[in-house]
């Protein structure tokens, strides 16, 4: 394993001391952690994005979410064996890594990053690369094919995702610039919501958008899924500490006050807006609150969670209105609104909050609150760029290939029966 350039990367994702060091032998409590957490992360995509998803679209069409979720996880598995953990996480390049580990060729079982088999933090990673295009679903929901939503999540993991998790993670020149993404603001959030923002657009609208349209057919649904996500986010946000130790305890801790704060905002806007508060809308705020987080989890402290928390659910909520009513774009389940924002803000947000003065981790030595600040902003500035440009071209490649929307029958019938033959319900 070429490590230098690796541990300049995980540095960021709080792995730093442990892989700066000659390779250390494998701690058998950091190892179970990490495997732990890694069944955590797929539990938020299989089966938690899945019922949160599949409780918000219509009747007709819930099993085709379940069914997309499922695909996009078994698809996303082989493409990050194949190829795509090589070009993240492989080789000392800036901009892409090298062919080192396609199909994990030349691994041992005593290869060890920080303290613990590479092996392990392979399949980290992979839960990882499972749930970033599985995010962009929500954006598609009820009027996307099938098979070019697989082709175009294929690509976007080789163009867009392992590109940038290179940059930030791999030891590419963004880690070795200092841009700091403890979990994934800018990897996983602020990539899969600009994506479906640009396929969401490419896509076109549901029928009968913005007015016709039918409510969440189950809410309980949702929640239940929400649940399963708030629960796997400790997995995420906390596993990427890579080890069992205060660092893990602590990203826990902000991401579990982050949601809390994120969920009752939401919740008390809506009650002073339209004189009630939703279940739907208090699950939203949870999730919105969870993506603002995860940038900076490791590196704040958990009263600086509960600020960011409720500040990224306020912003969130604003950024739903937005997108429908400026950009009218029919971002079906809010993708860009709450995973985008969210990512994006808690990135730009995580500068001020890891001051010591507030309890956060600091800074690398000789750069200041300033310095970081503006690394945030360019951070965020190059990837939501790439992550646009890459996904138009990949949108145009799928669009010759096999299409990107659904026929007028097939929408109207349901995708459940009119793409998979199955239904999601029988009711006699």
């Amino acid at each position: 394993m070429q490590a230098t350039g690796l541990a300049l990367g995980l540095g960021l994702l709080g792995a730093g001391p442990a892989l700066a060091q000659a390779p250390s032998e494998v701690n058998s409590g950091d190892t179970a952690w990490l495997l732990s957490a890694t069944a955590l992360v797929l539990l938020m995509t299989l089966p938690g994005l899945a019922l949160f998803y599949g409780g918000l679209v219509r009747t007709k069409n819930v099993l085709s979410v379940l069914m997309q979720c499922t695909a996009v996880a078994c698809l996303a598995s082989v493409v990050w064996l194949a190829l795509g953990y090589s070009l993240a996480f492989s080789g000392t390049a800036p901009l892409i890594g090298d062919l080192g580990r396609v199909g994990l060729m030349g691994l041992t079982r005593g290869d060890v990053i920080g303290t613990a088999p590479e092996i392990v933090f392979f399949a980290f990673q992979m839960a990882f690369a499972i749930i970033t295009p599985a995010l962009m679903i929500g954006a598609v929901v009820e009027r996307v094919k099938f098979a070019g939503l697989l082709a175009f999540c294929a690509g976007w993991l080789v163009l867009v995702y392992a590109p940038v998790c290179h940059w930030i993670w791999g030891g590419g020149w963004m880690a070795t610039l200092g841009v700091k993404d403890y979990a994934g603001g800018l990897v996983v959030h602020a990539t899969a919501g600009v994506s479906a923002l640009i396929l969401a657009k490419a896509v076109g609208p549901r029928d009968g958008w913005p007015r016709d349209l039918s409510p969440p057919h189950n809410p309980g649904m949702t929640m239940t899924g929400a649940g399963l996500l708030w629960v796997g986010w400790f997995g995420f946000n906390g596993g990427s500490a890579l080890a069992a130790n205060a660092d893990a305890g602590a990203a826990l801790t902000a991401t579990h006050m982050a949601a809390a704060s994120a969920g009752l905002v939401w919740a008390l806007i809506e009650h002073r807006r339209f004189g009630r508060a939703s279940l739907v809308g208090l699950v939203t705020g949870v999730v919105a609150g969870l993506a603002t987080v995860t940038p900076a989890s490791g590196f704040i402290s958990p009263l600086a969670g509960l600020f960011l928390g409720a500040l990224g659910s306020y912003v969130c909520f604003e950024a739903v209105s937005l997108v429908k009513a400026r950009l009218k774009v029919d971002d079906s389940l809010d993708v860009f609104a709450v995973h985008g924002v969210g990512g994006i803000l808690g990135t730009l947000m995580l500068a001020g909050l890891a001051h010591p003065l507030l309890g956060g981790t600091g800074y690398a030595e000789g750069v200041g609150l300033a310095g970081q600040a503006w690394r945030q902003a360019l951070g965020v500035v190059v990837v939501c760029a790439w992550s646009a440009g890459a996904s138009l071209v990949l949108v145009a490649i799928v669009r010759k290939l096999t299409g990107l929307r659904a026929s007028d029958e097939v929408i109207d019938e349901g995708l459940d029966l009119g793409a998979h033959g199955e239904r999601a319900y029988h009711i006699n």
